[in-house]
């Protein structure tokens, strides 16, 4: 024990609390952001596991005369709930009451966001092999008085070839078988086929590039967070997700998935959106694709909605 330290109950300064009249009014939000928490996850089996996250915690000052909230009181709060119990809608309302009971007289509103990137194993496409994919995971709840939303947000990346650059690929091969068999000429089929497997064969290749669908759904009543099904619900509505493990069979059958399945942001958009549009559990969606473009510098991109009235707004970012 330090002998020079002075044990003795003692008041310390709270400057928080000395009011600023000149800088008096409301605010929308005070707290904290980029928290590093662990927190629990839940999955289909009820089997839990533990993930490092990235929180941000928020309350309102709606007392224009009080300079500061309490800050500790919000970490506190988190670190209890989440180190504790598993996300879900029906906990981080309880994290957000407590937020409120603990700045009554403060604060009417309040704000948590959990973001983590959550792991899931994925068999490769052909072989015996599979590895790890990392999505990135967003889950946004609001209490606003006695009304309470929560959001979740995934990114799943993919892969998508061009429409238009294959057609245009094919003309340019077509053109070229031309060239080298001439016109009018018979054709022997295993000229045909040892032809196919040369350069000559292939002259032209349409452009593809990874890409990338952000999805923000709000859930119906009685729902936990379904996050691995949306995944899933995305990529099988896109069917070129990006893969892990790749021996020569895997790239080839991706390479298959592609040419099958030709894509402009806009195809790939609407078929995210009738992909969620079949599961009972969103009440609400917004959705976004960017092809990251291999042909400009700059991106392609659709956003599309499932067009609640009230509900999400296509400026939704």
């Amino acid at each position: 024990m330090n002998p020079n330290r002075d044990n003795t109950q003692r008041a310390m300064p709270d400057v928080a609390s000395d009011p600023q009249a000149e800088l008096a009014g409301p605010l929308d939000w005070v707290g904290m952001d980029e928290i590093e928490m662990p927190v629990l996850l839940a999955g289909a089996d009820e089997h839990v596991q533990r993930v490092s996250a990235r929180v941000a915690a928020f309350v309102n000052l709606r007392r224009p005369d009080v300079r500061g909230i309490h800050m500790s009181r919000l970490y506190l709060q988190v670190d209890r709930h989440l180190s504790a119990e598993a996300l879900t809608p029906a906990s981080l309302r309880r994290v957000l009451r407590d937020f409120l009971d603990s700045h009554e007289g403060l604060s009417d509103r309040a704000l948590l966001r959990v973001r983590f990137d959550h792991l899931v194993r994925r068999p490769a496409l052909a072989s015996a092999n599979s590895g790890w994919r990392s999505y990135p995971v967003e889950i946004t709840a609001r209490m606003d008085g006695a009304e309470f939303q929560v959001e979740l947000g995934v990114e799943v990346q993919y892969s998508s070839t061009c429409p238009a650059s294959a057609a245009l690929s094919r003309q340019l091969i077509q053109e070229q078988f031309v060239r080298d068999f001439g016109a009018g000429r018979s054709v022997d089929r295993e000229a045909v086929l040892a032809w196919l497997g040369t350069p000559a064969g292939i002259v032209a290749t349409p452009h593809a590039q990874r890409s990338m669908a952000k999805v923000r759904v709000k859930l119906a009543a009685g729902f936990d967070f379904p996050i691995i099904d949306i995944i899933d619900l995305v990529e099988k509505a896109l069917h070129t997700p990006v893969q892990t493990a790749v021996k020569r069979e895997d790239e080839q059958a991706f390479a298959l998935a592609n040419g099958q399945n030709l894509m402009f942001c806009e195809d790939a958009a609407r078929r995210i959106r009738r992909a969620l549009n079949t599961d009972e559990r969103l009440a609400d969606f917004w959705l976004r694709t960017a092809h990251y473009e291999s042909l400009h510098p700059h991106d392609a991109v659709a956003v599309a909605t499932k067009g609640v009235p009230g509900g999400y707004g296509p400026d939704r970012e």
